[in-house]
């Protein structure tokens, strides 16, 4: 059990789940003195995924750096909505890929996947070729698709996309160590939230083979714009909804 003082101190600085963080910091750190590095920035409002250099998602330990998006645990709806769609041997593209989070979890589900990364953030590059290292899978920086290549058209199986879709007037309402902490560029979606969802939509259709899927998180109220997003790419709209999790994502199939 994590020791009552430093459960006092992380509750005392706002810690919703201070017994739970006590016990993930005290399992990180190598040494007393690296327990109080922690903690102090902990409570100064670094993120905990930050300061532990990891998160748990989707049943499996994905490594982080500061300043790369810290994935969020609703989001693991989407790997379990593709993973189904997939087997041995299939092409994934993970787009806008943060820390690679996805297109790990989708290769520890489904063993013998090919997984191709990208991002534009050099940082979070790093850190998802860290990650998809593990799992034969490779990351490169660029914008959207321009870093994939071009050979790889009309051959992938499932394109997971998880997009910044805050709408701009509400990044300012996030919660502090989102907004404090990750790059704006990747919550921050545009006036509507789905400037990049639509840029995404627009090029899915090249890449995806026959009977192949774009997935992507967005929230319940966006779900009609979205779905017109993607009819108007070609993709055949479909907005799945968990309510336990609050979490929504809308998959497109290529006819």
């Amino acid at each position: 059990m994590p020791a009552p003082d430093l459960v006092a101190r992380l509750r005392a600085a706002g810690c919703v789940f201070a017994e739970e963080e006590a016990e993930v910091l005290r399992s990180a750190a190598a040494s007393a003195e690296e327990l109080e590095e922690m903690t102090l920035r902990r409570i100064a409002g670094e993120p905990l995924e930050y300061v532990v250099g990891r998160v748990e998602f989707d049943g499996g330990p994905v490594a982080l750096e500061p300043g790369v998006f810290v994935p969020r645990q609703r989001t693991a709806y989407l790997v379990e909505l593709a993973a189904p769609r997939l087997a041995a041997g299939d092409l994934v593209l993970d787009l806008c890929c943060g820390s690679g989070a996805l297109g790990l979890a989708l290769a520890r589900r489904v063993p013998g996947l090919v997984v191709h990364a990208s991002d534009v953030d050099p940082v979070a590059v790093v850190c998802a070729a860290r990650n998809l290292a593990a799992v034969g899978g490779s990351a490169a920086v660029g914008d959207l698709d321009s870093a994939v290549p071009g050979t790889l058209r009309g051959t992938v199986a499932v394109i997971v996309a998880n997009v910044p879709y805050v709408p701009t007037a509400a990044v300012a309402l996030m919660p502090p160590e989102s907004r404090d902490h990750e790059p704006r560029g990747t919550v921050d979606g545009g006036p509507d939230g789905l400037d990049l969802l639509r840029r995404v939509a627009a090029l899915a259709p090249a890449w995806l083979r026959p009977g192949g899927a774009l997935l992507s998180e967005i929230s319940l109220d966006q779900a009609p714009l979205a779905t017109r997003a993607f009819e108007a790419a070609g993709l055949m709209a479909e907005v799945h909804h968990d309510d336990e999790r609050e979490a929504t994502v809308i998959s497109g199939v290529v006819g």
